[in-house]
């Protein structure tokens, strides 16, 4: 995957000794008086964490989880059969009953479809508990198999052309909010079936919403796979700005949020590039349309929102690698009046990006705190967020290196 794509927070497995030296320094140990505890000198624990010296026996790790306190043999050693309780390979432990529902096909079932006033209530809690529940992954992956089901059952059970249409907009959302629990996950594969199957059921329910949200959602999975994919975003973006424009004039919220929802993300997509005129020309455009919105109106599925638009301009400022004016935009905007926890969380993350950029690493490590504390299951999964930390594990600071290290554990890192 090219550099300048979305990190992956599953490339670079960490190594035997970067673990070691993020144990020992979480635990405030100098190597010198870790290789005294072992019977071995600081250079021997040198040797170990830059790689210089090959991993030892099992009786030395044994020995060294004891004097650091490790809870799971596996937060040293990196090997995750160790740890019975995890499933095997990295990613969310629900993830494979979504796998599974996802690449089921039912053909025949003697499952009865919900009535559609039933789907688009559990819909709607599950999306409030996405945005309400610190651990929403857990909270929308134990939800999302049995709602995957039963929304493909309602399509194939559909009576009417129109019962079809609206049961083919339920399985939609469903599907887009099956691609928030998938994104970030090791399975780039599943990844694209959902999204593609979410345009295609968008595509077949004729409703503006489906289509812009489903379009929105795609935009995102070309943008994040890297430049080599920048103009199947914006291909998709601006094909379906291009067909949500002329509806505007008599459009609800929901398709006016969407639409610029769509609008932002052509910023974004141009930010990545490099382009500073493109980029704020959208968000200008972007933050008018959030200006026609009630005060208080938040989009359930995009979050575009008055309340957004400073989030967004210091993701643009972050892109375009303006360090000091995404810590101006970071002090303009006010994450409090974000109501979705994974959302600010995101912000957050964008923050400690900016103050990073801007040479402002203690204040990176001080917001990605602030991430964790919002939503312990979007930092996790975040990319740019375990770049940071394991970047400043390595700061000349003893005080960064151990704030840093005591962070990668609480983000679970070493279970990664």
């Amino acid at each position: 995957m090219p550099s300048d794509a979305t990190p992956d927070p599953y490339s670079d497995p960490l190594a035997f000794g970067q673990r070691l030296q993020i144990l020992r320094t979480r635990k405030g140990l100098t190597r010198d008086q870790l290789g005294g505890l072992m019977g071995k000198s600081a250079q021997w624990v040198k040797d170990l964490e830059t790689g210089r010296r090959r991993t030892p026996r099992l009786e030395v790790i044994l020995h060294l989880a004891e004097i650091l306190r490790v809870r799971d043999l596996a937060d040293l050693t990196g090997d995750q059969s160790v740890h019975v309780d995890l499933f095997t390979g990295p990613g969310h432990p629900r993830l494979p009953a979504v796998k599974a529902a996802v690449d089921a096909f039912p053909l025949a079932t003697r499952r009865e479809a919900p009535p559609a006033a039933h789907l688009q209530a559990r819909l709607a809690r599950a999306w409030a508990a996405r945005h309400q529940a610190p651990n929403h992954r857990d909270v929308v992956g134990a939800l999302l198999p049995d709602l995957i089901r039963d929304a493909q059952t309602a399509v194939r059970q559909a009576d009417t052309g129109a019962d079809r249409r609206a049961a083919q907009a339920a399985l939609a959302e469903v599907y887009s909010l099956a691609q928030f629990f998938v994104a970030y996950q090791p399975d780039a594969a599943l990844l694209w079936r959902v999204a593609e199957r979410g345009l295609i059921a968008a595509q077949e329910s004729e409703d503006p919403h489906a289509i812009g949200v489903a379009a929105w959602l795609a935009a995102q999975a070309h943008r994040d796979s890297g430049p080599a994919h920048f103009d199947a975003a914006d291909e998709v973006n601006l094909q379906t700005l291009a067909f949500l424009q002329p509806l505007l004039p008599e459009a609800d919220d929901d398709v006016l949020a969407v639409t610029g929802a769509l609008t932002f993300e052509a910023g974004y997509t141009a930010a990545r590039r490099g382009e500073t005129g493109t980029a704020w020309r959208y968000w200008d455009q972007a933050r008018a349309m959030a200006d026609r919105l009630p005060a208080d109106y938040y989009h359930p599925i995009t979050s575009f929102s008055r309340a957004i638009m400073g989030a967004h301009a210091v993701t643009v400022a972050v892109e375009l690698h303006q360090g000091g004016e995404s810590v101006r935009q970071a002090a303009a905007a006010d994450a409090a009046t974000i109501p979705s926890r994974p959302r600010r969380a995101r912000h957050r993350i964008e923050e400690a990006r900016g103050y990073q950029l801007d040479g402002q690493p203690d204040a990176a490590l001080a917001t990605l705190d602030k991430a964790h504390e919002a939503a312990p299951e979007t930092i996790k999964y975040n990319g740019y967020a375990k770049r940071i930390v394991l970047e400043e594990t390595e700061a000349k600071s003893p005080a960064r290196r151990r704030r840093a290290s005591q962070l990668a554990v609480k983000l679970g890192l070493l279970a990664a």
